[in-house]
């Protein structure tokens, strides 16, 4: 099993290599320039990257506790892409922050998690990786110290996420009482549908939903998203919930086939509230932060969707959904945190008249706000579309129909924004800000994403190629 240990788990590896070698550098006292140490990690975190691309072999380990497979390998580097793209979109916060290699170990240490979540093939791996992702998390919440709020923030996620983790925990040790195994090849057997194991389903999407800010399970959302620092906002709304939808797929339709009633029925209800209350909430917030956490909350309706037609098709569009949101979400929040460092304004009244004092900004946000509303020809109309054209191969009507309407509701908050930033005057706009070559980098990669994504298939049918494989 010698080489095979190494590169089966290569991505772990990986991680822990570079967690290793962070800490020594803490430890040793030897650097002296955050600049050069975050050119440093950021070239690891590039090469951790690329590293996703190379001897990607399917395989089990630990007893089938552990499983890898193309698809999972391509899912993990989504996560690396997207942590990358944060990592250099934090370099104006973290270049005078006296807690930097803290921070990149913590960062670090919760993918690590979610890595170990994606390839679990067994429920005591995945919940392992959830607690793993969980903790350090509420830790980088919590890592403006000077701040109430982010201490306020961290502490509703840890006291609300034991609670949703206790639920899946007693979700999971019921399906152990009633299957006598947790085992994911052998669980779809087992599953017989009895009442019991029902409420052991309730159970288990309940974790799941609070993780992925479902309603009635979003309340902690816009609170830790406002406290927390941009960057660490920026990887709640894309690296922590991809995560869970990449888990969401393996084990939903696969797991509980034989409750497959029972689980549309609950996506039903949870797709049509979450969308609503998510579009509703967005319209009125202040706070550009809240914002794009209602709508976030409103994105995940969109793609559970897709997630409730259960088939590879549909599968296919929520993961090429999310890459494009990845790419949409982080050219905002690029944007919102250079303003947030530069200046402290975090309100979206602050951003009028923002495109005369900073039209390279300006064009960042309207194309990745047009994206995220659906509007062509960016990435995101085709994304859209996918996700309603799968959740109408189910026969779902009225949800397709509900997410159309509110797709209308989605435009107008989205494009209210970039009235904001084009056309409302402002006495007192945002100065101009000089960009670094780290949020040049980033910004332009996001960008070149949004377009060139939604002019090709490519991306999507290597997505569907993997399904099949």
């Amino acid at each position: 099993m010698g080489i095979e240990f190494f590169i089966l788990m290569k991505s772990e590896w990986a991680l822990m290599l570079i967690i290793f070698i962070l800490l020594i550098i803490k430890v040793n006292g030897t650097y002296q320039d955050n600049a050069k140490l975050l050119l440093f990690t950021n070239i690891l975190l590039a090469l951790n990257f690329m590293l996703g691309f190379v001897s990607n072999q399917s395989g089990m380990l630990f007893n089938s506790m552990f499983h890898t497979n193309s698809l999972i390998a391509f899912e993990k580097n989504i996560l690396n892409f997207a942590t990358l793209i944060i990592s250099l979109q934090a370099y104006t916060w973290l270049k005078n922050h006296k807690h930097m290699l803290e921070y990149y170990m913590l960062l670090l240490t919760t993918l690590l998690g979610m890595f170990f979540m994606i390839s679990s093939g067994n429920f005591l791996m995945f919940y392992l990786g959830l607690e793993l992702s969980a903790i350090p998390l509420a830790a980088l919440v919590n890592f403006d110290l000077d701040k109430l709020k982010s201490s306020e923030a961290a502490m509703k996620m840890v006291l609300l996420s034991a609670f949703a983790s206790g639920i899946m925990l007693f979700g999971i040790s019921m399906i152990y009482g009633t299957t006598g195994s947790l085992n994911f090849a052998e669980l779809p057997a087992l599953i017989t549908g009895s009442h019991l194991q029902i409420l052991t389903l309730i159970f288990i999407f309940t974790g799941f939903a609070f993780k992925l800010s479902v309603v009635p399970f979003h309340l902690w959302t816009a609170d830790v998203y406002e406290g927390a620092p941009v960057s660490i906002t920026a990887y709640l709304s894309v690296v922590s919930k991809a995560a869970i939808v990449f888990v969401l797929i393996s084990t939903l339709s696969p797991l509980f086939a034989g409750l497959t009633t029972v689980w549309y029925n609950i996506l039903f209800i949870s797709i049509i509230l979450t969308i609503i209350v998510g579009n509703l909430f967005a319209i009125r917030q202040q706070n550009i932060k809240r914002f794009l956490a209602f709508s976030s909350i409103a994105q995940v309706g969109f793609i559970l969707l897709a997630i409730s037609a259960g088939t590879a098709l549909s599968n296919t569009a929520a993961i090429f959904f999310l890459i494009v949101y990845t790419l949409s979400n982080l050219g905002v929040f690029g944007v919102i945190a250079l303003v947030s460092d530069e200046t402290g304004k975090e309100n979206i009244d602050d951003y009028k008249g923002f495109y005369k004092t900073n039209p390279a900004l300006g064009w960042v946000i309207a194309l990745s706000l047009f994206s995220l509303a659906g509007i062509p020809p960016t990435a995101g109309f085709f994304g859209k579309m996918f996700l309603i054209t799968a959740g109408a191969s189910k026969g779902s009507y009225i949800l397709v129909g509900i997410a159309a309407l509110n797709m209308v509701v989605s435009l107008y908050y989205y494009l209210k924004i970039v009235k904001t930033v084009f056309i409302d005057p402002n006495e007192e706009p945002i100065v101009p800000i000089k960009t670094n070559m780290y949020l040049k980098l980033s910004l332009g990669v996001c960008m070149i994403g949004i377009v060139i994504t939604g002019f090709t298939s490519g991306l999507y049918d290597y997505i569907y190629l993997l399904f099949r494989l």
